[in-house]
């Protein structure tokens, strides 16, 4: 199966924000080439939210490029399986932890918003991170730190803080 027919059928099965997850699966259905940072139309993006429940936090990375503070995510690659796997590889290669586990059910929510390269359609999950987990910074953040839950609104916008809150409502 391609990245692109897992895609399909992942949001085919999202329950939740129905207009948007059909403007993604139209997107799909419209751009066979629609999976990657060439669509010039816009692409579907993986990212994860990396949370640790039991100390009440997660940890945002300030991205490098947009100057923000957010999950981590980004673009999919020809060698990513599926959605997950690409949300599960930009969340373990930008937090830098090894071990990090994907909450089960699937994306948590969906996200469209333009960025300089193109309109992303995110496809949003949450990772769990392991206990005694610790952060690495890579090359594409300025800088990695862990926030208490009701500390998030007060450095990220409000697609960060609805992720937290849909994921908060999974765990």
């Amino acid at each position: 199966m391609s990245l692109h027919e897992d895609a399909v059928l992942v949001l085919k099965g999202y329950v939740g924000q129905e207009e948007l997850r059909q403007t993604y699966l139209e997107h799909l259905e419209a751009h066979p080439d629609g999976m990657w940072k060439a669509c010039g139309d816009g692409h579907i993006t993986a990212s994860a939210l990396v949370i640790d429940p039991d100390r009440g936090r997660v940890l945002l990375t300030l991205h490098r490029k947009m100057q923000m503070w957010l999950q981590m995510g980004g673009h999919c690659e020809p060698f990513d399986q599926t959605l997950a796997a690409a949300a599960l590889r930009e969340a373990t290669e930008e937090s830098g932890i090894a071990g990090l586990t994907l909450l089960p059910g699937g994306p948590v929510r969906l996200d469209r918003h333009h960025t300089p390269c193109a309109w992303h359609l995110d496809v949003q999950y949450a990772a769990l991170a392991p206990a005694g987990a610790v952060e690495a910074i890579s090359e594409e953040s300025l800088e990695l730190r862990w926030f208490a839950y009701d500390e998030v609104a007060t450095v990220a916008d409000e697609s960060v803080v609805r992720l937290l809150e849909a994921t908060r409502a999974r765990v």
